[in-house]
């Protein structure tokens, strides 16, 4: 989480490597649908004041803690990545099969990221509507997601996910 990040500088090297696995994830008719805007310095703290500007602008239950966490996780965060989708001109792709396709490459870069001892969060806010607002997005293009990125000191939290025999059916 970015509230978890130290100052140290996730550097482009790192990021084309990223960004190179999520280029590897499978996806149907090979349109690849991924898209990705990368916001570092200036830009990534423009988009935390962004996002807390619109939610104070569009919510009827303002939270003072809600509005600043929108602040802090951008300048916490080394380099933030706009998760977005480019749908196939031609749209015979269902688009669950393009948003699956883009998950996929989402999850090639967050493995990527945990290999070079870099965090990883993937938010896809309500306020992920506005996004046009904050930089433009080519026709057919969507953003699907925020993943804010930052090294961490410390070791990394094991997840425990519950038995795979809980979440199997098996037919003969």
């Amino acid at each position: 989480m970015p509230s978890q990040y130290n100052n140290l500088t996730v550097n482009d090297e790192e990021i084309d490597l990223i960004l190179e696995a999520a280029n590897w994830a499978p996806t149907h008719k090979r349109t690849e649908p991924w898209r990705f805007k990368i916001l570092k310095n200036k830009s990534k703290n423009n988009l935390g004041e962004f996002l807390a500007k619109k939610y104070k602008e569009t919510t009827s239950h303002f939270s003072k803690f809600k509005y600043n966490n929108l602040i802090e996780k951008a300048k916490k965060s080394s380099t933030i990545i706009l998760i977005c989708m480019q749908r196939d001109p031609i749209e015979s792709i269902p688009v669950w099969e393009e948003i699956a396709a883009v998950s996929m490459s989402v999850q090639n870069m967050w493995l990527m990221a945990s290999n070079l001892k870099i965090g990883g969060y993937w938010s896809s806010p309500k306020l992920i509507d506005f996004i046009n607002e904050f930089t433009p997005l080519n026709q057919g293009e969507t953003c699907l997601g925020i993943f804010y990125m930052g090294k961490y000191d410390g070791e990394t939290l094991l997840r425990n996910p519950t038995p795979m025999k809980n979440k199997v059916s098996w037919f003969n």
